[in-house]
């Protein structure tokens, strides 16, 4: 569903700024798969996934969704078939508009724009219906202005949205670091549930060990701009965070100083 082949970015080449990214990073995701992508700030993490988004471009290699190359394919373009959820509830949403308008726009995503009625009754029976399946009661408030919304709800909604018309691949950016533990648990169930109920090839981008070991088949952990390991199967079930921690010092030669983690 997914296959990266020697993938490199670096910013600002030439200067006195210049970071290298991402460098030969190969990887490939079968449908179905669940990733999590654990490591510390400046990683590579998020330029994985902005890229794969097409925000981005590719300094060399490739990118391959369900068999197509896309490295060279705009980013709204991709918007097509590829679901995102960000670190920030609010980027997700239109804030102006209801949660059922909301919903239709991301109904029609893809779709080819028409001067018909914007919300159908059948179409508003499938948003309560998904909406009800949260467990937040915003199936009684679908015409209540998304702005309203507690970042929680807001983000659980996003989710929905991104989610609606199956995408070939959901990506993850750390979109519950900007929440409450028992948010973050909540949108996090809700999360496991919706891509092992739809099916849906994911990869989730999280500083939280604890999250990376319990949800998904697969983590793989990064460093300056590298893949480090690549876990999965019963070896995943069987992993503790000081294992983690163990591999990555085998790899690094040195503890892993980053207190985001480590605090998580």
């Amino acid at each position: 569903m997914l296959e990266l082949s020697h993938v490199c970015k670096t910013f600002n080449p030439g200067t006195v700024n210049e970071k290298q990214a991402l460098r030969d990073i190969s990887l490939r995701l079968e449908p179905g798969d669940f990733i999590t992508v654990i490591g510390g700030n400046g990683a590579g993490k998020s330029t994985l996934l902005n890229l794969i988004a097409g925000v981005y471009p590719c300094d060399g290699g490739t990118i391959t969704v369900d068999n197509e190359d896309v490295t060279h394919l705009p980013e709204y373009k991709r918007a097509n078939f590829l679901g995102r959820v960000f670190q920030d509830p609010m980027r997700g949403t239109a804030g102006d508009m209801n949660i059922e308008e909301n919903l239709a726009m991301a109904y029609r995503r893809g779709k080819p724009r028409t001067l018909r009625w914007g919300i159908t009754k059948e179409e508003r029976t499938l948003y309560h219906d998904k909406l009800a399946k949260l467990g937040l009661g915003l199936e009684e408030r679908m015409t209540n202005k998304v702005g309203l919304l507690s970042g929680g709800q807001r983000q659980a909604l996003t989710l929905l949205m991104a989610t609606l018309q199956r995408p070939k691949l959901l990506l993850l950016d750390e979109h519950t670091a900007a929440l409450d533990p028992k948010t973050a648990e909540t949108v996090l169930q809700h999360t496991n549930e919706i891509i092992g109920g739809e099916h849906l090839t994911a990869l989730m981008v999280t500083h939280n060990m604890h999250h990376a070991i319990q949800y998904g088949n697969r983590i793989i952990m990064m460093n300056d701009g590298q893949v480090l390991f690549d876990i999965s199967g019963e070896e995943k079930k069987g992993l503790k965070v000081e294992d983690l921690l163990e591999r990555f010092q085998t790899a690094q030669g040195k503890e892993l100083d980053n207190d985001r983690m480590l605090l998580n």
